[in-house]
C-alpha cells in the first residue's frame, strides 16, 4: 500500500450536466488522475466522490473547470472533504432519485460531426439511419417526460436497445455511453410514408420517396425534432404559392433550409457573425439580406429583402438536403395554431394542406418551434427563443425570494419560472387567443414545473384585465402580482444585462395596458425593479375600431391625419385616401369625434402603421407588424435627412409636425423610399433627444431599449448610433427577445422586488 496520504472529496455539480457526456468525461479524468470513487446522476445534477492524493484531487477539480464537455454548463460546484473508504477503482453508478431537483435539462442539440461521418459511411452500421445521435448531440428537451434525464423517463423508453447499442451505452469509453436516445436501425425509431388519405406507401427508402415527391412539387408534412414542418421545393413557385393558399398564410415569410453555408451564400449575404450563428449547435433560423436576382421563389418572402435560412439540425434533414439547394421548412399548422407534434394529430389537422406525410415513431413530448435570430449591431438578437435554447436558464443578478411563475403577455407568449438566480423560459407558445395555443400554454406550465421540480409560490402577470394569461393567473390559488407591461419591458432588458440602478427606458411597441387605462407603446420611462415614472410619451391618438385599427393600418392613418389637420383632412391629395370609400372615411371621422370604440393609444407601432398606410405601402396587414416591416424594407439606406421636430419637457411628444412634413413630401411626389428613410431617421433623432432631456433631468446615463419596434434593424441602428454619439451607456436585448417573448423576465424581476418590500 502506498505511503501517500489519501483524501476523499464529495463533489456536487449543478448545471447542464446530464445528457451531455459529463459522466464519461468525469470517468476519464478520474482515471487520468488515478482517483477512485464514483459518479452518478441525481436530481440536483451529478454527485461525485473521489479519493486520492491532494495533488490528484486538485488536478481533477481543475480539469472539470477547464475541460468540461462543450454542451455542458456548470452553474455551481460544491466540494466537501469526507471520510475515506476502501474504493480501489472509479466507476459510474446508476441514478439515485431525490425529492429536490435543481438539475438542468439540456436543450435539443444539432447532430454532431462524428455522427454525420457515421451517417454517410457505407461501412457503418448506422449508415443513413435518420435517428443517429450520441452524448454530444440529438434530442433532449423535446423527448423528456421527467427527470432525471435517463432513458426510462424519455420517449425512448419504448425502444429496448439491441445488444450492440447496449454495449455502447454501458461502455464509459464510448461516445454513446449513457446517450439516452441511443439507437440503430435494428432497435430504434423508424420512418414511414403516408399519402393524404392516410394510406401507408410501401417503401424500403421513405426518404428517397420523399425527395422524389418534393421534386414533383408536392407538399410533404415531415415529423422532425420539435414538431412537424410543411416542406416544399423552394424553387418551385407553383408549389410555394399552393402552400400559402392551403396554409392560409398570405404574406408572412417562410423559413428555408439549405444543406450548407456555401448554398446559403448563393442567395444571401452572410457575415462572419451570421455564419457563426448558422453553424451554432442551436441551429436557429437566421434572417439574412437576400441577394438580388436569385432564382428562389418570389413567394417565399414577398416584399421582404431578407430570407430566413437555417442549416440541417437532424440526421433526417441532412439526408433530405443531399438532393436540394433549399427547401421551404415552415411550421406545420394553420396560421396562429401551435405546431403539430403527433402523427395522428398531424394527419387530422394537416390533411387539407399536405399531400404526403413522412412520419416516425419517436414521440415528441414537447412541441418546440425553430428559434429565430437576426444579427444587428454585431449581436445576435433573438426574435423567437425556442428550440435549441429551451430550457436553458437566463441568469439574473438578484436571486428571487420565492419561486415565481411569470405568465407573460397575450401575443408571442412565453412564460417563465424562477428559482434563485435562474429564470427558465418556456418555448414559444404563440398568441393565446387561439384555443389550441391556450391549451398548449396550460400544458407547458405543468410540464416545465414537473421537469424542473419548481413549485411556484407567487404568479406575476400583466395588468391588462383582458389578457388570457392574466385571467388564467387569477384563477390559480396563488398570490398574484400585476405588472405594468412597459415597466416589465424595461425590467427585462435590465435583468438580462444585470443592471439594477435607475435607468432611462425607451420602450417602443405596439400595445400595452397603461396605468391610466389607455393603450401605451411609445414610452420614455425612468425606472428600476422597484417602480417607474412616465417621463414622456407619444401624443395619444384614437384607434378607430380598436383592434381593427391594428389589422387595417389605414384607420390609424386617418386618425393621425384627423389629429393633425382636423375635419378637412379627407380633402388632402393623398393617393391612399382615394382607395378608401367615402362612407368609411365619414364613419372613421364620426368614431374619432364621438369617441365611439376608439381607445386612445400612444403606441409607436401604430405610428409606423399610419405612415406605412399614408405612403401607400401597406393599408391592411396579414400578419403582425407587416406594415412596419414593409416600410423598413423599401427605405433608401443612403438617405441621412430627417424631418424637423421640436422636443419639449411637457411629457407629451407631438408628432403632428412630422405628419405634416410627410404629407408635404407625398404631395411633392418624393419617392416613398426616401420618405420612409426620413421617417426612420426622424424618429431616431426624436427619441435620442428625449433621452438627452431625461439624462439632464435625472442624471442617469444608462438607456435601455426594449419593445417590438426595436426588431426594426434600421431604426435600431440609427438610434443606437445617435445614443453612442451622446456617450450614453446603452443596454439592449440579446438573450431574450425584445418583443413580448422576453416580457416574463421583467415580470419576474419586478415581482421579486415587490416581494422584498412586503
Amino acid at each position: 500500500m502506498s505511503d501517500r496520504i489519501i483524501f476523499r472529496n464529495r463533489v456536487q455539480i449543478n448545471g447542464i450536466v446530464q445528457g451531455v457526456g459529463f459522466r464519461p468525461f468525469i470517468y476519464r479524468i478520474a482515471k487520468q488522475c488515478n482517483l477512485a470513487g464514483f459518479i452518478n446522476n441525481d436530481s440536483d445534477g451529478v454527485l461525485i466522490e473521489v479519493q486520492g492524493s491532494k495533488e490528484s484531487l486538485n488536478e481533477f477539480l481543475t480539469l472539470i473547470k477547464t475541460e468540461a464537455p462543450p454542451l455542458s454548463k456548470i452553474t455551481n460546484i460544491e466540494k466537501n472533504e469526507i471520510a475515506t473508504n476502501s474504493d480501489k477503482i472509479f466507476q459510474i453508478v446508476e441514478t439515485k432519485n431525490k425529492v429536490t431537483a435543481t438539475t438542468l435539462i439540456s436543450p435539443d442539440v444539432s447532430v454532431c460531426e462524428d455522427c454525420l461521418n457515421e451517417l454517410t459511411d457505407p461501412n457503418d452500421r448506422r449508415f443513413k439511419y435518420p435517428f443517429i445521435n450520441c452524448t454530444n448531440c440529438g434530442p433532449r428537451y423535446t423527448i423528456v417526460k421527467s427527470i432525471p434525464y435517463d432513458r426510462p423517463f424519455t420517449s425512448m423508453a419504448v425502444f429496448p436497445m439491441c445488444p450492440a447499442c447496449e454495449k455502447e451505452y454501458r461502455n464509459p469509453e464510448d461516445r454513446r455511453f449513457h446517450a439516452q436516445p441511443n439507437a440503430c436501425p435494428d432497435c430504434g425509431p423508424q420512418l414511414s410514408l403516408f399519402d393524404g388519405n392516410n394510406q401507408k406507401i410501401t417503401s424500403n427508402d421513405p426518404i428517397s420517396e420523399t425527395v422524389q415527391l418534393l421534386q414533383k412539387g408536392k407538399i410533404v408534412a415531415i415529423r422532425g425534432l420539435g414538431g412537424f414542418h410543411l416542406v416544399v421545393d423552394a424553387f418551385n413557385e407553383k408549389a410555394v404559392q399552393e402552400l400559402r393558399i392551403r396554409k392560409g398564410r398570405q404574406g408572412k415569410p417562410f423559413a428555408l433550409m439549405a444543406p450548407s453555408i456555401a448554398s446559403i451564400k448563393k442567395y444571401c449575404l452572410v457575415s462572419v457573425d451570421e455564419e457563426k450563428f448558422l453553424n451554432h449547435h442551436t441551429r436557429p433560423i437566421v434572417l439574412l439580406k437576400a441577394k438580388k436576382s436569385i432564382d428562389i421563389s418570389d413567394s417565399i418572402a414577398p416584399g421582404n429583402n431578407y430570407l430566413g435560412f437555417m442549416l440541417p439540425y437532424t440526421p433526417l434533414h441532412f439526408l433530405l438536403m443531399e438532393q436540394f439547394n433549399a427547401l421551404v421548412m415552415t411550421s406545420a399548422n394553420f396560421t396562429d395554431e401551435p405546431i403539430a407534434i403527433k402523427n395522428d394529430e398531424a394527419v387530422e389537422r394537416l390533411t387539407n394542406i399536405a399531400d404526403y406525410f413522412l412520419l416516425h415513431d419517436r414521440d415528441i413530448l414537447q412541441r418546440c418551434d425553430d428559434s429565430i435570430i437576426r444579427v444587428v449591431d454585431d449581436k445576435a438578437r433573438l426574435i423567437r427563443r425556442s428550440r435549441g435554447f429551451v430550457p436553458e436558464p437566463v441568469f439574473i443578478k438578484n436571486e428571487t425570494q420565492k419561486n415565481i411563475l411569470a405568465v407573460g403577455a397575450e401575443l408571442k407568449n412565453t412564460f417563465a419560472l424562477s428559482r434563485k438566480d435562474s429564470v427558465f423560459f418556456s418555448q414559444h407558445i404563440g398568441d393565446l387567443d387561439n384555443p389550441s395555443a391556450y391549451n398548449f400554454f396550460e400544458h407547458s406550465i405543468d410540464h416545465l414545473q414537473n421537469i424542473l421540480q419548481i413549485k411556484p409560490q407567487v404568479i406575476a402577470c400583466d395588468m391588462h384585465p383582458e389578457y388570457l394569461s392574466t385571467k388564467w393567473a387569477k384563477k390559480q390559488d396563488l398570490p398574484i402580482l400585476e405588472i405594468q407591461h412597459h415597466h416589465a419591458h424595461l425590467a427585462s432588458v435590465m435583468a438580462e444585462n444585470k443592471i439594477s440602478s435607475p435607468t432611462i427606458g425607451l420602450i417602443l411597441d405596439g400595445t400595452g395596458f397603461g396605468t391610466d387605462g389607455t393603450i401605451w407603446g411609445g414610452e420614455v420611462l425612468i425606472g428600476d425593479f422597484n417602480g417607474f415614472e412616465r417621463f414622456a410619451w407619444l401624443e395619444p391618438v384614437a384607434m378607430p375600431g380598436g383592434s381593427m385599427a391594428i389589422k387595417q393600418p389605414w384607420r390609424m392613418a386617418l386618425s393621425y391625419l384627423f389629429k393633425t389637420f382636423g375635419e378637412g383632412f379627407s380633402k388632402l391629395e393623398l393617393p391612399f385616401l382615394k382607395q378608401i370609400p367615402d362612407d368609411q372615411i365619414i364613419l372613421i371621422e364620426k368614431m374619432v369625434n364621438q369617441n365611439l370604440n376608439s381607445p386612445l393609444t400612444s403606441s409607436c407601432g401604430r405610428l409606423f402603421d399610419a405612415i406605412s398606410a399614408m405612403l401607400g405601402i401597406c393599408s391592411e396587414v396579414t400578419f403582425e407588424a407587416e406594415a412596419a416591416i414593409k416600410m423598413e424594407m423599401i427605405l433608401d439606406e443612403t438617405v441621412d435627412d430627417h424631418y424637423d421636430f421640436a422636443v419639449n419637457d411637457l411629457g407629451v411628444l407631438s408628432v403632428q409636425s412630422l405628419i405634416k412634413q410627410v404629407v408635404d413630401d407625398v404631395h411633392n411626389k418624393i419617392p416613398v423610399s426616401i420618405i420612409s428613410a426620413k421617417f426612420h431617421n426622424s424618429l431616431a433623432f426624436f427619441f435620442a433627444e428625449v433621452a438627452e432631456n431625461a439624462r439632464q433631468n435625472f442624471k442617469i446615463n444608462h438607456v435601455a431599449l426594449s419593445g417590438g419596434v426595436f426588431q426594426n434593424a434600421c431604426f435600431f441602428n440609427r438610434l443606437v448610433k445617435l445614443l453612442r454619439q451622446k456617450k450614453f451607456e446603452i443596454i439592449t436585448h440579446s438573450k431574450v427577445p425584445t418583443n413580448d417573448g422576453g416580457l416574463a423576465l421583467g415580470q419576474i424581476a419586478i415581482a421579486n422586488s415587490m416581494l422584498k418590500s412586503l
